[in-house]
């Protein structure tokens, strides 16, 4: 049995406060090798990315505490992403900006007034010898490349913020509903992927027409119907499992009627 994995730290390991202090002399060399997401069949995903990360990868959600986020689920087992290959290499058309922003990430304060750039320090592409982009320069002003990761990482945030405010919404109008993908391997055994929810269709149908007018107008029914297209994409990923795994998707009709419509 596969599970959705969520969590808003996933890959990273040591995060430090980027300081002129601790990185006066760091360079990051981009390996683009992301290996690091080889043991995730999801990844947190924003709003604004819903249309291009729809082509190849079903949009579910997850709990993460006491919300849910949009994941974009990279594989149907556990512990296991069939977009990047052995050599580290990504294999989608769409590399989602949770992965694009690594080995930078936010922090926030205690007080949680307060963002802290941070970066993790076991990338593999942190080093000393000049390899790569400089963050700061002699005089310790940080450089244009920490600059660009800096303003990355601020409208990731700033996305992040709309997709919050997105999921609340979609819990308030009680739209969303518990759901198990079913996947049949031509050995005859099944395995199913579970721990995520969906918007139900009929729930979504049974809304008063002025709330309806309302997320229209908002783009959310735009965001809906592109999450819901995007469950097709579950037998299209499955396809990607190699022989003798490579397990046909069967969506359970009884938890999961919005998919197979």
């Amino acid at each position: 049995m596969g599970k959705v994995m969520s969590k808003q730290l996933l890959y990273y390991g040591k995060v430090v406060p980027v300081s002129f202090e601790r990185h006066g002399g760091w360079y990051i060399k981009a390996t683009g090798d992301y290996s690091f997401t080889a043991e995730s069949n999801s990844v947190p995903i924003t709003v604004v990315e819903f249309t291009a990360a729809a082509l190849e990868y079903p949009i579910v959600f997850a709990e993460s505490g006491d919300t849910v986020l949009p994941v974009a689920m990279l594989g149907v087992k556990a512990e296991h992403n069939l977009f990047v290959d052995s050599s580290g290499a990504w294999l989608g058309h769409y590399i989602p900006a949770f992965v694009r922003r690594y080995p930078f990430v936010f922090s926030k304060s205690e007080d949680g007034d307060r963002f802290y750039l941070c970066v993790d320090e076991e990338y593999a592409g942190c080093n000393t010898e000049g390899r790569g982009e400089r963050l700061f320069d002699s005089a310790g002003e940080r450089t244009q490349y920490l600059g660009n990761v800096l303003n990355f990482v601020q409208e990731y945030q700033v996305q992040f913020n709309r997709t919050q405010a997105f999921c609340s919404k979609l819990k308030e109008l009680g739209l969303l509903e518990s759901m198990q993908a079913q996947l049949r391997l031509p050995g005859g055994e099944q395995l199913s992927l579970t721990g995520f929810q969906a918007v139900s269709r009929e729930k979504l149908k049974a809304l008063p027409a002025e709330t309806l007018e309302e997320l229209v107008k908002r783009d959310e029914m735009e965001l809906i119907y592109t999450h819901l297209l995007s469950l097709r994409s579950f037998t299209t990923m499955a396809e990607r499992v190699k022989a003798p795994d490579a397990p046909k998707v069967e969506i359970d009709s009884t938890e999961s009627e919005n998919v197979t419509h």
